[in-house]
């Protein structure tokens, strides 16, 4: 190591030589560095579960213009939408159809006696221009009445409980006293909100949210005409829709809006916004404490290298290579736990806790960059002083 360090660095690698020298205490900085980098790794792990989950409902549709009401924050929440609007929308210039998506909860009756929350869409029998290929082939499954296509990696659900239907032979359960028949699968998994989804026809929709109204679905989806400017076309109908009632956004728009709330506004997304603060800030003053005994315990040497007329520079340079070495050493381990982790949370929770290469260059350029931060710090008490100050 020493000489990789000193063909790398053109120089006799000091710092590695003062962190190497005391084994317990160069353990015991690479155990506090790896114990804050696997803290912001688990906490942007479960960040980047909770963007995912949030904007992975609007990957099941391919329509170009969402319209929501004026309170709506997220794809869930917010008064429902009156279905006029969606007449007054195919009256605008560009808009080329459009339909009416309803949205609601359902609990799913698992084994053993929990329940699993599916998130339930309701769409007309013109919803399959508005969803992806694959929910669109078996969209005419659904015109039978209490049909549905129900996720197969629904949280809390054996793997094999949907063999059957994979095979094409429906699949009955029960939902507030009433069968409802899975004719078809999807695939999503479940999220923060809900442990898996149903697409169902809007009939069946209302069958079992008695309380709504088909006059009033949660979204209006719109499609814009070949050639026309979704921008355009979203301008068009902000001047015809009243702003102090719906509110109308690009699909795309609109998902980001949502990511955007859940991470900035809810709770949730802010606490674990907080936990990567909290993790670097850890990491920053661990390696603080370490650099700076360090130099209190070599402050002699250091006093006889600038009376030897060496200058900041090279003191910066030492405590940099030490940082740089605290830095690689201490987030090897931790991005070794936290993978195992990730895949352990995941296999628990069926969240989409991922790892990905962005994820790992950006904690380990932020790991150097706090280590740094530290040793600049740690070595302030050297800039300007007399050497004689120094023994």
């Amino acid at each position: 190591m020493s000489r990789l360090l000193q063909s790398l660095f053109g120089r006799l690698p000091i710092g590695w030589l003062q962190l190497s020298h005391s084994k317990t205490r160069f353990a015991a900085a690479i155990a506090g560095v790896a114990f804050a980098t696997l803290l912001v790794f688990m906490q942007l792990g479960i960040l980047g579960a909770l963007n995912s989950s949030t904007i992975a409902p609007y990957g099941f549709f391919e329509a170009d213009i969402m319209v929501s009401s004026e309170d709506a924050n997220t794809l869930t929440d917010g008064s429902n939408v009156a279905r006029s609007r969606l007449f007054q929308s195919l009256g605008v210039a560009g808009v080329a159809s459009g339909t009416e998506l309803y949205i609601g909860n359902l609990e799913f009756q698992l084994a053993g006696g929990s329940t699993a929350t599916l998130q339930t869409f309701g769409l007309t029998n013109q919803g399959a221009a508005f969803v992806t290929p694959d929910i669109a082939a078996q969209f005419d499954l659904l015109i039978p009445e209490n049909t549905a296509l129900i996720d197969t990696a629904t949280r809390g659900v054996s793997k094999g409980a949907f063999d059957s239907l994979r095979a094409g032979n429906p699949f009955p359960f029960e939902i507030k006293g009433q069968t409802l028949t899975a004719v078809g699968t999807l695939e999503m998994g479940g999220g923060f909100s809900a442990d898996g989804t149903l697409f169902v026809s809007d009939q069946t929709f209302l069958r079992f949210f008695p309380n709504r109204s088909s006059g009033a679905p949660n979204h209006i989806l719109l499609n814009v005409s070949e050639g026309a400017a979704v921008e355009d076309v979203v301008a068009s109908l902000r001047k015809v829709l009243p702003a102090d009632a719906v509110k109308v956004q690009s699909l795309e728009a609109a998902a980001s809006a949502d990511l955007a709330y859940q991470t900035t506004e809810r709770p949730t997304g802010i606490i674990f916004g907080f936990g990567v603060l909290i993790g670097i800030i850890v990491g920053i003053v661990i390696v603080y404490q370490v650099l700076s005994t360090d130099v209190a315990d070599h402050l002699s040497e250091y006093a006889t290298f600038k009376a030897m007329g060496y200058g900041q520079p090279f003191f910066l340079g030492i405590v940099f290579e030490e940082a740089l070495v605290l830095a690689i050493f201490g987030f090897v381990p931790g991005l070794a736990v936290s993978v195992l982790l990730y895949m352990g949370m995941s296999a628990a929770t069926g969240l989409p806790v991922e790892m990905d290469g962005a994820r790992i260059i950006s904690v380990f350029v932020g790991t150097v960059v706090a280590c740094s931060l530290s040793g600049a710090i740690a070595t302030r008490r050297l800039a300007g002083a007399d050497p004689a100050d120094l023994f």
